[in-house]
């Protein structure tokens, strides 16, 4: 994509390995994006990453069609974009690509309603499917009842929330974000960025995701593509880019990287291989704990469905009172998160409770546990992926909850209550 009268002469330059601000002086042409290619799934989450001047917004107003690429192909579900009439064009965006801008682009004289039913209106759409379809996507942006409302009467974040609205009402499989929440407040940004995963973890678009700031790109990326200098440096998930930074140019950029933001529990998680069951006496538990050499223990029911948390004092109560059953020591107020949590949102768990944090699914099904000594390796730079077997975590000379290896439990069941 190159912007200037001697386009075909710059692209030769830049071919033989002549650098772009080299092309530039040269031939006074302007190298927006080079030598780019790559393909994007259906649900994704595209994002594509780099600093001002680095192509990323060349490369998105070539996916609908606002930049003719001068040498080169864009498809849309195998339809050539980039070979369309300006009609076909037209006709393509109404009905597939969905666009939200930096400056919101809302109407200002047209009430909320109205700016995020406009797509439909252009489309043809009657009145009552354009308030229907309103309404939704108004309920999904956590704006129900404002419909009525001028744009001016919001803030920046409803504003924002206005023009994801419009694009989600349309129903476009496509929606292309030009750094769309970069002009907000921070703390207003955060909620943006949470409201958008959680409204997409519902709608399943596919989505190309522009943005400079690296936390939001791999917050919110399933791959992301760093660009520099008009071409893609590195593409690929959020950590393989941490974790084997293609060049130097990509290690210097993820260098400052805040990881509380960007990893998952999943990356820290460790499995849970002991547990009591729900149905089991106080007696048989206990033993199980002293042999372990385990301060806690997670309880589940057959299907593995997390309960709560015992602690090995009120399991010795329990069986000291010759209890049969071990319910009154279960803790159902224990933390727990899935997967996908992001570890800033883990730390406090630690602050509040000082006990390891399940990780379940969607069912409550138990699938491993955070320990502290794996969450803080997981804030550093040089974490690695966790193995099969559960590590122990030593807080004081306390294991808490984590289950122990052979040896290790030998060692600390001298002595333990």
């Amino acid at each position: 994509m190159v912007f200037g009268r001697r386009a075909q002469q710059a692209l030769e330059m830049r071919r033989s390995g002549r650098s772009k601000a080299e092309v530039e002086r040269a031939t006074g042409s302007t190298i927006g994006a080079f030598d780019n290619s790559f393909d994007v799934n259906r649900g994704e989450i595209f994002v594509i990453i780099g600093l001002s001047g680095s192509g990323k917004s060349t490369i998105l107003r070539a996916i609908n069609g606002l930049n003719e690429p001068t040498e080169g192909n864009v498809f849309l579900d195998g339809d050539n974009i980039s070979k369309m009439s300006a009609k076909e064009l037209r006709e393509v965006r109404r009905r597939k690509i969905g666009m939200v801008f930096q400056h919101f682009g809302l109407l200002p004289t047209r009430t909320v309603m109205d700016n995020v039913t406009f797509g439909l209106e252009v489309k043809g759409a009657s009145s009552s499917e354009r308030k229907k379809a309103g309404e939704e996507a108004l309920e999904l942006v956590g704006l129900q009842g404002q419909g009525k409302k001028m744009t001016s009467e919001l803030s920046g974040g409803m504003q924002q929330r206005v023009g994801l609205a419009r694009a989600l009402a349309t129903q476009q499989e496509l929606l292309l974000m030009d750094e769309p929440f970069s002009a907000l407040d921070p703390l207003i940004r955060r909620d943006m960025q949470n409201l958008f995963l959680k409204i997409q973890g519902e709608v399943q678009r596919t989505v190309v995701f522009v943005t400079h700031d690296l936390d939001e790109a791999l917050m919110l990326g399933h791959r992301v593509a760093i660009m520099k200098d008009g071409e893609i440096v590195q593409l690929g998930t959020p950590e393989e880019i941490l974790r084997e930074p293609a060049t130097d140019y990509v290690e210097r950029f993820v260098e400052d990287v805040d990881y509380a933001k960007v990893r998952t529990a999943e990356s820290v998680m460790v499995p849970v291989k002991e547990v009591a069951y729900l149905n089991e006496g106080p007696t048989v538990v206990l033993r199980r704990m002293r042999q372990l050499g385990q301060s806690h223990m997670f309880v589940v029911d057959d299907e593995r469905r997390l309960h709560g948390l015992v602690e090995v004092e009120e399991v010795a109560r329990l069986a000291e009172r010759d209890e049969r059953e071990l319910r009154a020591a279960v803790d159902d107020g224990t933390p727990k998160i899935e997967r996908s949590t992001y570890l800033r949102e883990i730390l406090p768990l630690f602050v509040e409770h000082d006990v390891p944090v399940a990780v379940c699914d969607e069912t409550d099904r138990l699938e491993g546990v955070v320990v502290r000594g794996a969450l803080i390796a997981g804030l550093t730079t040089t974490a690695e992926p966790n193995g099969e077997e559960s590590v122990p975590f030593e807080d004081e000379g306390r294991h808490e909850g984590a289950v122990l290896r052979g040896s290790e439990a030998e060692q600390e069941t001298d002595g333990r209550a």
